[in-house]
């Protein structure tokens, strides 16, 4: 059996959608394959138990016949850590536990497919990096990176490092345009020099980037005022707490961003709206704009907004629901399965029989 660890070098880079797809491409090699997560972090409550969102959608991707306590040994909650600061948990019984769920759920399984929590190092406080799990279930590891600039390069080495001789290699996902050729004809020659192992370069694909203005409605349970279509994507956002004059030099700069704003700040409501960068407004607080601004949006097809949080809290949810990317489902999956067969080797991570 082979067993691999997906992790990355920061948080928001694809991993569950490069591990769900990995593990569907090896499915339909013909191999057996299983999932876990050993310490689940994007939590959320359901039916009373606090769950990582990611075991419960392999669960359902890979129709897999495996509890939750097994997918997910470790809920790494803020609770969770602040208890293991305290010394009231015990890394060896942890370590135990996700062995023992890997061994349950590894039972005549061809490849095990294993994702990391955030990032390579989530998971320090009780001795279980990612780094320390692939120690423990003897795993080899595939590092996901971002890459937009030649200083990026250091954190894939320092990761390398952290890894040792377990590590298969780097795929860099999402990369943009301008990214690429460097990436090709100078980054990865350098990188195998340094016996790093260049696995893949994927593109930036902007349905998997951002969200759209429907989806980010969506999320925030917004008001959508105008009748503008909403199938714009948002990849940023901006904090309307600034001059009209600085503001429209910044708004100028940006795109695919939405302003968050409070509603009766009709100035830079009017200056947003003069920006093509800017697909949508966010207005806070429940304050309605100006009928005068409505009509303008309607005219130059900018949706607004209301939401009745405050300009803050809208923030945080609102990067947070882009941090994730799009929703995670069997489409997003599905995308980045076609990605990883054009633009990865995905033979050298999964292998190709049994015999692995």
């Amino acid at each position: 059996m082979k067993t691999v660890l997906v992790t990355a070098t920061e948080e928001s880079t694809g991993k569950t959608a490069v591990a769900l797809a990995l593990a569907r491409l090896a499915a339909e090699r013909g191999l057996s394959v299983g999932y876990m997560k050993p310490k689940g972090t994007r939590l959320q409550s359901n039916v009373g138990k606090t769950l990582d969102e990611d075991p419960m959608l392999a669960r359902e991707l890979l129709d897999l016949d495996a509890e939750m306590h097994d997918l997910e040994p470790v809920v790494y909650s803020p609770t969770f850590v602040e208890q293991a600061i305290r010394g009231k948990e015990d890394p060896e019984k942890l370590r135990e536990q996700v062995r023992e769920s890997f061994d349950t759920l590894a039972e005549g399984k061809d490849l095990m497919v294993i994702e990391g929590g955030g990032e390579l190092t989530t998971g320090g406080i009780v001795d279980l990096t990612d780094a320390d799990v692939a120690e423990l279930l003897d795993a080899e590891v595939l590092l996901i990176s971002r890459y937009e600039q030649a200083g990026d390069v250091d954190g894939v080495l320092a990761a390398a490092d952290d890894v040792g001789d377990r590590l298969l290699g780097v795929l860099f996902n999402a990369v943009p345009d301008a990214s690429f050729d460097d990436l090709e004809t100078e980054v990865t020659p350098f990188l195998e020099g340094r016996g790093v192992s260049v696995l893949g370069v994927v593109p930036r694909e902007q349905a998997l980037a951002g969200v759209t203005v429907a989806d980010l409605a969506a999320e925030l349970s917004a008001e959508q005022l105008t009748d503008a279509p909403a199938d714009a994507f948002v990849e940023r956002f901006l904090v309307g707490a600034m001059s009209g004059d600085s503001a429209l030099r910044h708004l100028r700069r940006t795109k695919d961003a939405a302003l968050i704003t409070g509603g009766d700040r009709p100035d830079l409501q009017r200056v947003a709206l003069e920006a093509p960068g800017v697909k949508c407004l966010i207005l806070t607080g429940g304050f309605r704009p100006p009928g005068a601004i409505v009509g303008a949006a309607e005219e130059k097809g900018v949706p607004i907004l209301l939401v009745q949080s405050d300009t803050l809290t809208t923030v945080e949810r609102a990067e947070d629901v882009v941090r994730s990317g799009r929703t995670r489902d069997a489409e997003t999956v599905e995308r980045m399965g076609d990605l990883l067969h054009d633009h990865a080797d995905v033979e050298a991570v999964v292998g190709d029989s049994a015999a692995d």
